[in-house]
């Protein structure tokens, strides 16, 4: 019995809920709850055979008694047709029963309006204006019922005073204008230009007839702005559709705003069907009663446009936006928006960006995955330069010649080689594609956008550079970490991203290690250009030693292509690669009158794409500098290793015969001896503290196979600056960078210097001990030869002695100011040189003595 009782409450609440004239018509009310119980007790879908055909019979004979023209016939088979195709309702014949019956139940008196009331409405009040006579309430018990409200009271009053308020409903009917930027009748909008710029103002048309109130007029002027902000936004979206140059994100957002301008249109119509009708009989100026009470008024139209006004602000400022912004500059002002704390408009935001930001994930998902750049309107953050789009990494293999083509006449230096001429593999890695900072939106990050910047170049270097006949393998792995990129999936999307960049960084460090043996032709600068094959060294300074001795001008360069060649075969160096030994060559500098072949001579190590990416034409001359001074330092140890052992040979022969000058000879072996002890540290300084220990860092670095081809390029950089600055003893201190290493270079001279004197002191002592042996030949009765009259020992040997005197002298005070400079230099591996220089202290000591000499002639006796 209760639960009776409560489906009976639950049916009267909710007719008087659906059918509001149900709260004061009994009659009616019982009429509703009877048919509903009628429906609830009905045998609709009881198990009896379903016939759908004899069903789809009654309702056509319904439809073709109200529309005789048997359209709506013709739509309800097509529909039934279409019903009966679907597999998702299980219980059709159920469904067409259940909307038969209540087609066939009787109407209620009163429609239902579209729109649901948005608060529940107050108790119906009876009044004169809209009831018979017949129909008043004649109970004494119930006052309320008679009274007029206030606000017809107030409505009376007006009109009695002659200001009447104008109608409502006709306010309303210009509001619903305005929410679409069009001017109603009684309030009009308005535009002034002032200083640049457009002023947009609501004119209230007032009359003596009526007036309008305050409250009214800004409730009004509320709701405009959202009129006012759809022209904004509409304004836009037509101006973008008949220009050209759009890009692709700003076709999007126009898209969207053009499908949310088209939601906004249904819901002006549907506000508009809403719209109260008025009584004739009143006159126009008073609505129906009922329709005041669930129809559609201001304050309703204000509560159900807020949600848009939201909406209009946010598509109005996204608007005002893209007039200055554009690509990923668009999607960085759109994104910074979702940093809201209103729900709504941080919601609003995210559905705007993910249709926004479609384009630029296409555009990202071809650079990611395929290293190609398809941004017609430069709207990524990644931009080609015009000038190079046309260029492509050409391998030698794939030129006529074949690599042998390297091995051209003329040989010009990158200073003075044709800028416009000459691309690089370097040049076109890093000037090809350049990185937009600006256009980079938010959510991708610098440090992802430089990853996405590199995965998109390793790419295209793959498959334009480098020819890789497994591009296909590892395209196949790119697309399987990629799937689809979109703004919702952030966390996917950085997946995807170390995927893809892991998977083209490895590719890219197999292909330069595995297919085109960069380690190989690095090994191969080490050993020739650095000198590190000490035989070959040996072989091309013995064999090379007479030839460079001559004027420049009389060597030739196929002498010393012949020559380098013999250096090759005659040691270790000829069990080095083909591939490695074809790209050396002997080589000619410019040469000025006056020089020797010393100066002028070089070795050339030539190199092609993609392999001059990393090794590129200045890292060439930064070995080629390397190369002349340590070859220079390779002719100074050759240089006093052969005077040394002339004078230690000389010392058991040729000087026996001379012991008066044994004490000259002494000294000249302690000097060299000096020397001797400098160039070996100089050498084994930078072979051992700089080369090997600057190979080992880089080597270890390629084992690894970290990073991508920039980090490949900036660990050679970084091995290849420090062999410069600490074999050239360069220091960072501004303008005095090479003062060090020209007193090396005025040492190795003076060792030069040093050695022409020795010689010609030792041929001296040749002659002089053959002119002995004459004598004592003589004085035994034998004749060898005639006597030279011109050789005496007094005359000629101060001569002699004294360049060789000063020369050693010089040395080791350059020596000296060489160790001063060295420990206060700011690189800690040239301090450590200057104690290898100085490690007994004789400098130090031989420094103190002579300003303990200086201070002696200072001071008067």
């Amino acid at each position: 019995m209760s639960s009776s009782n409560d489906l009976l409450k639950s049916l009267e609440s909710l007719v008087e809920s659906l059918v509001p004239p149900s709260r004061i018509d009994e009659p009616l009310r019982n009429e509703l709850i009877a048919h509903c119980q009628e429906i609830l007790t009905s045998r609709i879908g009881q198990s009896h055979e379903p016939d759908i055909g004899h069903l789809a019979d009654l309702v056509k004979r319904q439809l073709f008694q109200s529309s005789p023209s048997g359209a709506a016939s013709l739509k309800f088979t097509n529909l039934l047709s279409r019903l009966l195709d679907q597999h998702v309702l299980s219980r059709k014949h159920a469904s067409i029963q259940f909307l038969y019956s209540l087609a066939s139940s009787p109407q209620p008196s009163a429609s239902v309006p579209f729109l649901p009331s948005l608060a529940p409405p107050p108790p119906a009040r009876v009044s004169h204006l809209t009831l018979p006579l017949d129909k008043l309430p004649s109970s004494p018990t119930s006052p309320q019922s008679t009274a007029k409200s206030k606000a017809q009271r107030l409505g009376e009053y007006r009109e009695q005073s002659g200001q009447p308020h104008l109608s409502e409903h006709l306010l309303l009917r210009d509001t619903l204008y305005l929410l679409q930027g069009i001017s109603g009748k009684y309030v009009q909008l308005s535009s002034q230009s002032e200083s640049n710029q457009q002023e947009h103002r609501l004119e209230f048309l007032d009359n003596i007839r009526y007036i309008i109130s305050a409250p009214t007029k800004a409730l009004i002027h509320r709701l405009s702005e959202v009129g006012y902000l759809y022209s904004r936004v509409d304004s836009f979206v037509r101006e973008r559709e008949g220009s050209s140059g759009v890009g692709m994100i700003e076709q999007s957002l126009c898209h969207h705003l053009q499908t949310k301008l088209t939601e906004y249109y249904r819901l002006i119509a549907v506000l508009e069907s809403q719209m109260p009708t008025v009584n004739p009989s009143t006159e126009g100026n008073v609505t129906d009663m009922r329709e005041q009470e669930t129809g559609l008024t201001l304050r309703r139209l204000d509560v159900w446009i807020n949600d848009w006004r939201l909406r209009m602000r946010m598509m109005s400022v996204c608007v005002e936006g893209a007039r200055e912004s554009q690509g990923g500059a668009l999607v960085n002002l759109i994104h910074s928006y979702t940093d809201n704390g209103d729900p709504f408009i941080r919601k609003f935001t995210d559905q705007l960006l993910e249709e926004v930001s479609k384009p630029f994930f296409a555009t990202l998902h071809k650079w990611l995955f395929s290293g190609e750049l398809y941004d017609p309107f430069h709207e990524f953050f990644v931009a080609m330069d015009p000038n190079l789009a046309h260029l492509q990494y050409m391998h030698p293999s794939s030129l006529p010649g074949n690599i042998n083509q390297l091995a051209s006449d003329g040989f010009v230096s990158p200073e003075q080689d044709d800028p416009r001429e000459r691309r690089t593999g370097l040049t076109i890695w890093e000037a090809k594609y350049r990185f937009q900072q600006d256009m980079l939106p938010m959510f991708v990050g610098e440090a992802f956008g430089r990853k996405i910047f590199s995965t998109g170049k390793s790419l295209n270097f793959i498959r334009y550079s480098c020819h890789d006949s497994d591009w296909v393998v590892t395209r196949e792995k790119m697309s399987d970490t990629g799937g689809s990129l979109k703004y919702s999936d952030i966390g996917g999307l950085e997946r995807s991203i170390d995927a893809a960049y892991s998977t083209a960084s490895q590719r890219l460090f197999d292909v330069f290690l595995e297919k085109f043996k960069l380690l190989d032709h690095l090994s191969a600068l080490k050993n020739y250009m650095m000198l590190g094959h000490g035989d070959f060294a040996e072989q091309l300074m013995i064999a090379l030693g007479p030839s460079l001795s001559r004027p420049a001008n009389t060597l030739f360069r196929h002498n010393l292509t012949a020559t380098l060649e013999t250096a090759i075969r005659s040691s270790n160096a000829q069990t080095d690669p083909p591939d490695v030994l074809r790209r050396l060559d002997a080589r000619m500098l410019e040469y000025s009158h006056g020089e020797i072949g010393w100066d002028v001579f070089t070795l050339e190590y030539k190199l092609d794409a993609p392999i001059d990416t990393v090794i590129d034409p200045d890292a060439m001359v930064k070995y080629l500098k390397l190369f002349n001074h340590l070859w220079q330092m390779k002719r100074i140890e050759g240089t006093l290793s052969r005077g040394w052992m002339r004078v230690a040979g000389g010392a058991r022969t040729t000087f026996v015969r001379l012991p008066d000058l044994e004490p000259s000879w002494h000294k000249i072996r302690i000097a060299m001896a000096e020397m001797i002890h400098v160039i070996k540290q100089l050498q084994a300084y930078c072979q051992l503290e700089v080369i090997e220990c600057s190979w080992k860092a880089l080597v270890e670095f390629l084992n690894k196979r970290e990073g991508d081809l920039d980090a490949m390029i900036d660990a050679h950089r970084t091995y290849l600056d420090r062999l410069v600055k600490k074999i050239m003893l360069l220091s960072s201190k501004a303008g005095r960078e090479e003062n060090v290493m020209n007193q090396v270079k005025d040492l190795f001279a003076t060792v030069l210097h040093f050695q022409d004197a020795v010689e010609n002191f030792y041929n001296f002592c040749l002659t002089e001990s053959m002119r002995r042996d004459r004598k004592l030949d003589s004085d035994r009765g034998l004749y060898t030869g005639p006597d030279d009259p011109d050789s005496s020992l007094e005359e000629h040997l101060p001569r002699l002695l004294h360049p060789v005197h000063d020369y050693g002298s010089q040395f080791s005070d350059k020596v000296q100011t060489l160790v001063a400079a060295l420990q206060t230099h700011p690189d800690l591996d040239c301090r450590f040189l200057g104690v290898r220089l100085n490690f007994s202290e004789y400098y130090r000591g031989k420094q103190q003595k002579e300003r303990a000499e200086r201070a002696e002639t200072v001071t008067p006796k």
